[in-house]
């Protein structure tokens, strides 16, 4: 199938090509390359030194950034180098170029008409661009291209960030678009939402607009750069950079640019006035304060500490985040209609302050709809998936009781409180309770409620990301206890175990749960999918259960828990249904050893695997140990010590795979798993695997009888290396009587080497050395200070 093939529920993207290796381009091409896309990086041809070298050395950064923008470090070796003079042959078999040069529409063009002549008649043709128009954009092109161009506006960090919007001209061909989203959502893992060709698009017209309201409404009430950022961050639901702290990520300098271009192309918007730089934000760039990049812009490092901007004092001072007792008592308040009645009825400078914010952002934004987005649907996840808050603006406001905060947002008007004058659109006061319903999301400019997307790509979502008030089928249950709760979607066979604990911790309940559900689906079902209805996937075992059973003296009870762990991790093993691990978020201890014994593990890219005991003093003993001895006996069982060290330093370490790619490399997912790039296919992906496991006549793994393992030298040579981490002070003395343990775990114990052990004799091994652990003093200490502070101790 071609690029632009006509089929809408597939583009088959072979090889890309992102043109430009600045911060974004580099990053979307390094997505690019962790989805298994052929991906050649292009820029300037270099001054000196080799001709790609502005290329490669933006290639080499990759692997500096943080967070992440590569899967595994390795993959950067795939991206192809390349210049504009020598290597525009790249081109002729490249199915989608996306462009990522700097916001000069005259670079932009010239560009264009440079490798227009080098591309085939498939290729698909895409702008980066971030707020300038795409129809205008489109017009460098032969007309024979033009309905293979559109916008894809990628949010940074591009490996994270949920969004793309999907930006067509008036020429851009449906089918064209439908396979671009359908490659953008399953292959890339994003949200795509479809904007219209306004200045800055969706995300970042609100999105800016609210930092615009922040910034003016921090001047009007006199609030610190500090307290604003403990106003309008995790208290109101968004990421915990709130507003000037995500300045300075940004770059006050790009900042200064994307309100510029409000100010340049949005001439006639009734709050023109507003965009501008304040004169603060001016200053920091002046002098240089440019964020985080260059170490100073709201706030700096001042030693260990974080000291903030004074504007009056024009110095820094040490920072004291955080809000008034009466506004944070205000914002404790569940119940979002009497939380807005507070801070609108309020005195606090503070609360006067957040309800102008919102205030002014409900209006623009009810004000615009109809020109930048197709539903409020489209602004609501835009915001989300773009800025990272829990509700979008409309469902903020519906939330509120939409009609109360519209009656209140037009007294504000009238009294001239607001920032515009302008009137509220005569929709918003219709009557309506919101704009999200069972009908769907209101249209301005249709003036009616839509559905959801029907494009097939999102059949593939059982579970969509909802938007307010949504509620999905939650299946017919076929048993539960307090633990676990086994249940079906629709009539295909496949059960789907779900976990009823915070965090999906596993207790006795759990494990109990675990085993006789899997009993039930033999009985009843074809297969059975571990699913998470949120993340994480499991954050292992219950500490504090286990913690209780220590400090009583109950060491009997705590090694029948320990030993029940591990009949539940084999009982998954050897289900005759087979059991499929759907891990998204954290799989720790336990859960990382629940998806090792399972038939197949789908992970979300964004996984993070790890056997974590050790950071807690213990060892993992749900039969994580017992299994990487298997898989190590099985990969080489002439010499296991080889396989046994590629994942001792993993576990030693308590080492957690920054994504599922990596977990690949670190020995917690075989080669036979599946990673799936978007976490809401992650269910339907699953099922499918564990169908077809079922279908093709699956059969339990054989008990393993004679297992060889690399014995008492394998151990040695293990201490041998520990014994230099202590002489240079990286590891504690308990440390290393925990990776001892691990390692004559891993190794089979006090035999030779060589020798055959069943799979009976490690698991007692693991209970051994477990319970062991759990008595000393080191090891309580350790699991106490985890579960009060959330963080290791090393003692």
């Amino acid at each position: 199938m071609t690029a632009a093939s006509s089929s809408t529920s597939a583009l088959r993207i072979r090889k890309a090509a992102v043109l430009g290796a600045g911060v974004m381009g580099a990053q979307i091409a390094a997505h690019l390359t962790n989805a298994g896309v052929e991906t050649v990086l292009f820029d300037l041809p270099a001054k000196e030194g080799p001709k790609s070298g502005i290329a490669l050395k933006a290639i080499a950064n990759l692997s500096k950034l943080s967070p992440a923008p590569l899967a595994d470090k390795s993959l950067a070796a795939a991206i192809i180098p390349a210049n504009y003079d020598d290597d525009l042959d790249h081109l002729k078999d490249v199915d989608l170029v996306i462009e990522a040069i700097a916001e000069r529409m005259d670079w932009k063009l010239d560009l264009y008409r440079k490798i227009a002549g080098h591309l085939s008649e498939t290729a698909i043709i895409a702008s980066n661009t971030s707020g300038l128009s795409i129809n205008a954009l489109a017009e460098a092109l032969p007309e024979e291209m033009r309905h293979r161009f559109s916008g894809v506006h990628f949010f940074n960090p591009p490996r994270y960030m949920h969004l793309v919007e999907l930006i067509p001209t008036r020429l851009t061909d449906k089918n064209v678009l439908d396979g671009l989203e359908a490659f953008l959502v399953t292959a890339v893992g994003k949200g795509v939402v479809i904007a219209r060709d306004t200045p800055n698009f969706i995300g970042n017209r609100i999105g800016v607009f609210s930092m615009l309201a922040t910034m003016h409404h921090t001047e009007q009430f006199k609030l610190g750069f500090d307290t604003v950022d403990a106003l309008t961050g995790p208290a109101v639901g968004r990421p915990k950079s709130a507003t000037y702290r995500t300045a300075d990520v940004v770059g006050l300098d790009t900042m200064a640019h994307v309100i510029k271009t409000m100010a340049d192309t949005l001439p006639d918007d009734p709050w023109h006035a507003y965009f501008k730089a304040p004169v603060w934000l001016a200053g920091l760039i002046e002098k240089g304060a440019l964020g985080q990049k260059n170490g100073a812009g709201f706030y700096k490092k001042a030693g260990k500490d974080i000291v903030v901007l004074d504007v009056a004092k024009q110095d820094y001072r040490p920072s004291e985040q955080k809000p008034s007792d009466e506004v944070a008592a205000i914002l404790a308040i569940k119940d979002p209609a009497e939380k807005f009645g507070k801070l609108r009825a309020s005195n606090d400078p503070q609360a006067q302050f957040l309800w102008a914010t919102f205030r002014d952002l409900f209006h623009y934004t009810a004000y615009h709809l109809a020109d930048i987005a197709d539903t409020a649907r489209d602004v609501d996840f835009a915001i989300r998936w773009g800025y990272g808050w829990k509700l979008g603006p409309f469902e903020t406001w519906q939330a509120a009781g939409w009609q109360q905060v519209a009656g209140w947002i037009n007294e504000d008007i009238v009294a001239g409180k607001a920032m515009s004058k302008a009137p509220l659109p005569a929709w918003v006061t219709d009557g309506r309770k919101g704009v999200h319903s069972k009908d769907g999301s209101y249209s301005a400019s249709a003036h009616a409620d839509k559905p959801r997307s029907q494009h097939p790509v999102y059949k593939r979502q059982l579970f969509p990301d909802p938007i307010l008030g949504e509620k999905f089928d939650q299946g017919t249950t076929v048993w539960e206890n307090d633990g676990v709760r086994l249940w079906t979607l629709g009539d295909d066979g496949i059960g789907i175990l779900s976990f009823k604990t915070k965090m999906h911790t596993v207790n006795d309940h759990v494990l109990d749960g675990i085993q006789h559900a899997i009993g039930v689906a033999e009985e009843k079902l074809k297969a059975v999918v571990i699913w998470q209805t949120s993340e994480p996937f499991s954050a292992g075992a219950d500490l504090k259960g286990a913690l209780g059973l220590l400090k009583d003296g109950k060491f009997d009870d705590f090694e029948k828990m320990v030993a029940n762990f591990q009949r539940t991790s084999m009982r998954i093993k050897h289900s005759l249904v087979p059991v499929v691990s759907a891990v998204r978020g954290l799989a720790l201890g336990g859960g990382c050893e629940f998806q090792m014994h399972s038939a197949r593990t789908v992970a979300a890219l964004e996984s993070y695997l790890g056997l974590v005991e050790a950071g807690v003093g213990l060892l993992p003993a749900g039969g994580g140990l017992h299994e990487l001895a298997v898989r190590a006996a099985k990969a080489n069982p002439n010499d296991p010590f080889e396989e046994l060290k590629k994942v001792f330093e993993t576990v030693a370490m308590a080492k957690v795979s920054p994504s599922a790619i990596e977990a690949k490399n670190m020995g917690l997912l075989r080669d036979s798993d599946v990673v799936v790039f978007n976490t809401y296919e992650l269910l339907y992906v699953a099922k499918q695997v564990a169908n077809a496991l079922a279908e093709t006549g699956y059969r339990p793994p054989l008990y393993q009888r004679a297992i060889p393992v690399a014995g008492d030298v394998g151990t040695a040579t293990f201490k041998a290396s520990l014994a230099n981490l202590q002489a240079g002070y990286f590891a504690s003395e308990h440390d290393v009587e925990i990776a001892r343990r691990i390692a004559d775990t891993l190794c089979g114990g006090v035999i030779e080497r060589g020798s055959t052990v069943d799979e009976e004799w490690l698991l007692a091994l693991e209970r051994k050395h477990f319970v062991e652990l759990a008595k000393t003093e080191k090891t309580q200490a350790r699991i106490a200070h985890t579960m009060t502070t959330g963080k290791p101790l090393r003692n």
